[in-house]
């Protein structure tokens, strides 16, 4: 009679944990959040000055991946914001960059400007944008797909890119902010006149009192014991102080550049999470019966870091700031959602390199080249081997961009020019590889540098000759402030953290690639894979534990 027993009770609970598992419930809303220019190191180098609702409740409670990495270059904005929510890399969605040389234009163009769209929210033009240039589905477009409409898709950023790559095709409403007037716009692309509580946020003029506030630092100065000193040369401050010092007094800012300079504070992350919480409740995210997508770019961490370099004061104040953002939303998500009813995760488009006079001063080797003189170089030897002028049409984005009708009309070899220039690039100083798009459209590249730049190489829109330069390289002139876009680990190495409904508690080392987010979500939410997703889905947060 015991041994029945016992094996009922084994049959019972084997099947209660079966079902338990089976049956987990599907969040109310996926939570995407990108941090622009965020290393995976500031989670640690400023862990202590978190405060427990932020970035620590995130860590403590959710899912780390701290190998998390960009597989491709070069490691800029937008691509970040296409890969992370296509699951795939230039190559196949497209976006090789935050603007590039148009054969067809013959010019250099952005990545989202649409001038067929009309702004709705002001009478500039930054509303003249879409995803049109993106290829291929977003994670956000395969839940509008799968739910046949009924889920809503909101998306917003400061940056126009931010908003509109991780919306997709099919986003209910994204929504960018205008430097112009202060307020946050959209494109005739997905609407004719922005929502009412868009209007009403408007209204407000938060950005006026935001700046009004100037900008101070949160903890007294002496505690930033993480960062260099104040007075730094290689930071670039505002027009209104001869140094870069706290405080900031950004009262004395004319109205115009109030606007335009409110990225270069964290009042902007604060205006853009205010803004989600308004998305949360107005448009009730996460509260209708199907899944919801909300999807926030946090952009001024990318312009204060630009302008002050990760040593600076200003980088980590606005990361405790930024933490502080993060509670409130967390707290927010509680309330309206529900503890345990959302899933969110945050990651970076791209990380972020030392300043070049920080390192200078350090004594680590670093260097500088000139594209301007890169190209004249490389025109003289084409004029000096084929007799012929104006070969090259464009150099950007380390590529080379070679004008094929006159290469054509003249009879010249495609293959003998690039070896020309591929000889010449590897004279110049701090040329690591340099990389014909003929091989990389024949050859599979499995060692680092050529994988990177092959997956982050469009057949249709990248140049015809790609360089990378050895790290800590930077294109001249780098007198203050830092960049980003390189294959290194620098660039590449991003947070990846996992929080709420479903996530386990726990991390891992394991080295993922960020094409692994969208499948996945797919995963989390049973639905299809992005079109050209290369990803494969982060397998431990599946695990039972």
């Amino acid at each position: 009679m015991t041994k029945y027993i016992f094996v009922f009770c084994f049959i019972f609970f084997s099947s209660f944990k079966l079902s338990t598992q089976v049956s987990k419930e599907k969040p109310k809303l996926i939570v995407g959040i990108i941090v622009d220019q965020m290393r995976q190191e500031y989670l640690y180098r400023y862990y202590d000055k978190f405060e427990e609702g932020g970035f620590k409740r995130m860590m403590n409670q959710g899912f780390v991946t701290k190998n998390t990495h960009y597989n491709y270059v070069p490691t800029k904005t937008a691509p970040g914001h296409a890969s992370v929510y296509t699951g795939s890399t230039p190559r196949y969605h497209g976006i090789i960059s935050n603007s590039w040389y148009d054969r067809k234009a013959k010019e250099v163009l952005d990545n989202v400007t649409d001038p067929s769209m009309k702004t709705v929210g002001s009478t500039s033009s930054n509303g003249q944008k879409s995803p049109h240039k993106l290829k291929g589905t977003t994670i956000t477009d395969e839940l509008q797909i799968f739910s046949n409409g009924r889920s809503k898709v909101i998306s917003m950023s400061l940056k126009d890119r931010g908003a509109i790559l991780p919306g997709g095709h099919l986003a209910n409403g994204a929504y960018w902010y205008d430097g112009e007037t202060g307020d946050f716009v959209t494109s005739t692309y997905y609407m004719e006149e922005l929502p009412d509580w868009v209007e009403r946020f408007n209204k407000t003029k938060k950005v006026d009192s935001l700046m009004n506030l100037g900008w101070n630092t949160l903890l007294p100065i002496a505690e930033y014991v993480e960062s260099d000193s104040d007075d730094q040369p290689y930071e670039k401050g505002f027009p209104i102080k001869d140094k870069p010092v706290f405080p900031y007094d950004l009262k004395k800012l004319p109205k115009k550049d109030k606007y335009d300079l409110l990225m270069r504070t964290p009042h902007g992350n604060t205006i853009l999470r205010q803004l989600a919480e308004d998305a949360l409740s107005s448009e009730a995210l996460g509260q209708r019966g199907t899944t919801d997508f909300l999807a926030i770019s946090f952009s001024s961490t990318d312009v204060v870091g630009h302008a002050f370099g990760p040593q600076s004061i200003e980088v980590e104040d606005t990361y405790l700031r930024l933490d502080h953002e993060i509670a409130h939303l967390l707290a927010t998500l509680d309330k309206t959602v529900g503890k345990d009813q959302y899933t969110l995760f945050l990651t970076a488009d791209h990380a972020g390199a030392d300043t070049p006079q920080f390192l200078n001063q350090s004594k680590v080797p670093m260097g500088m080249y000139s594209n301007s003189k890169i190209v004249e170089k490389l025109n003289a030897k084409l004029v000096e081997t084929f007799q012929a002028q104006n070969l090259i049409v464009n150099y950007s984005n380390q590529q080379v961009y070679l004008d094929r009708e006159l290469i054509k009309s003249k009879k010249l070899d495609m293959k003998e020019i690039t070896d020309v220039l591929v000889s010449e690039l590897y004279d110049v100083k701090g040329v690591a590889q340099v990389y014909t798009g003929a091989d990389l459209r024949r050859f599979n590249f499995s060692e680092k540098l050529g994988a990177l730049v092959q997956l982050g190489y469009n057949n249709q829109r990248s140049g015809d000759v790609a360089v990378v330069y050895e790290p800590i390289y930077w294109a001249a002139p780098m007198s203050q402030g830092t960049t980003h876009g390189s294959a290194y680990n620098y660039d590449t190495n991003v947070p990846l953290l996992w929080f709420g409904a479903n996530i386990p508690k726990g991390e891992t080392v394991q080295r993922y690639s960020i094409t692994d987010i969208a499948p996945t979500i797919s995963v989390m939410l049973n639905i299809k894979f992005p079109s050209e997703s290369i990803g494969n889905p982060i397998s431990e947060l599946f695990k039972e534990h």
